[in-house]
């Protein structure tokens, strides 16, 4: 766990909206950032959870108010493919995607995609906007990507449920950062990116259960349940499309066409997720004495040969080599 702590103080006032705007893009995504230079202020802890590249990071940034705004020319220069989710503690924000607006209050979660254009005004009133965030690679969630934006847009609640739970594990983590070994760093980034799922996973689900909804919907719905279903059990080698259609009581035929829908077999889909497993498991320092056999085993692969040959295709190195890049990587 690396954490670090920015503030606007450590640079002169001309400089610090040019600041905080290049930390805002470096951490999140590219954005244009404004606020009124005479009185703009701002720090943040940022606490990245592992070495990778695409770690995830949790934040608790303090900011005077400002408009920050995710552009379409600045996603076609660069996108991240990283979603944010941004718990408010003080102060509220009004978020604009298209022609949509929606206000956000005390204890409700805001979700951005880097992939979506969107503005964002945080007001700070008697006091500085305050929240927590944690920056999420897509990649790392279980959600299908092309479902995740259904989640973007009314705010999530950010008391009971999985988003108190997202976000008493948010502050469990910032108010002591201290009690965590680097080695807690990637496991705690696979228990987060579980609950961002679950979050998002929950809104949706809400969404489609609402009476009258079409087929499409309730198809979409059942997809994403599969999707839990897998990430539940890719440990278990018994895993299959006849094993995830009768947890849903369909038909395999009917598992198979909500798949192709989205390009892929339930199959591909399941190694992929495997894979996935199997990646953050190798970059976990915890397990560094785990043969690569095992973990392989421990994700649900029953051939090791197989198992080399996939994440090799997948990850453009033998399971080995990219356990010695990831952990002998400098901090």
């Amino acid at each position: 766990m690396i954490e670090t702590v920015f503030r606007t103080s450590d640079v002169a006032r001309a400089d610090r909206i040019g600041y905080w705007h290049e930390l805002v893009s470096r951490s999140r995504a590219p954005v244009e950032l404004s606020g009124d230079p005479d009185r703009f202020e701002a720090s943040e802890r940022a606490l990245r959870l592992g070495t990778d590249p695409d770690a995830v990071t949790v934040l608790a940034t303090v900011t005077s108010a400002a408009t920050v705004r995710r552009t379409p020319e600045l996603i076609r220069r660069s996108d991240p493919e990283v979603l944010y989710l941004s718990l408010a503690l003080r102060g509220d924000a009004e978020v604009v995607c298209g022609d949509r607006a929606f206000r956000y209050g005390p204890a409700q979660w805001a979700v951005h995609d880097s992939s979506r254009s969107a503005t964002v005004r945080l007001t700070d009133g008697p006091g500085p906007f305050e929240s927590i965030g944690i920056v999420v690679p897509l990649r790392l969630l279980s959600v299908p990507r092309d479902q995740v934006g259904r989640a973007i847009g009314a705010p999530l609640p950010g008391r009971g449920g999985v988003g108190g739970l997202l976000a008493g594990t948010l502050a469990n983590i910032i108010a002591d950062p201290g009690a965590y070994r680097a080695s807690d760093g990637p496991r705690l980034a696979t228990v987060l990116a579980d609950l961002v799922s679950a979050l998002l996973a929950h809104a949706i689900d809400a969404g489609d259960a609402a009476p009258g909804a079409p087929p499409e919907v309730r198809r979409r719905t059942l997809l994403l349940r599969a999707h839990e279903f897998i990430d539940r059990h890719l440990q278990d080698p018994e895993l299959s499309p006849a094993a995830v259609a009768a947890a849903h009581h369909i038909s395999v035929s009917y598992l198979h066409r909500l798949f192709s829908a989205e390009g892929r077999t339930v199959a591909a889909w399941i190694r992929l997720r495997r894979l996935e497993r199997a990646r953050l498991a190798l970059a976990d320092p915890a397990l560094r004495t785990v043969p690569v056999h095992r973990i392989a085993a421990m994700c649900g692969f029953t051939h090791h040969s197989a198992f080399t040959r996939a994440f090799r295709d997948a990850f453009g190195l033998p399971p080995s080599d990219y356990r010695h890049r990831a952990l002998d990587a400098p901090a």
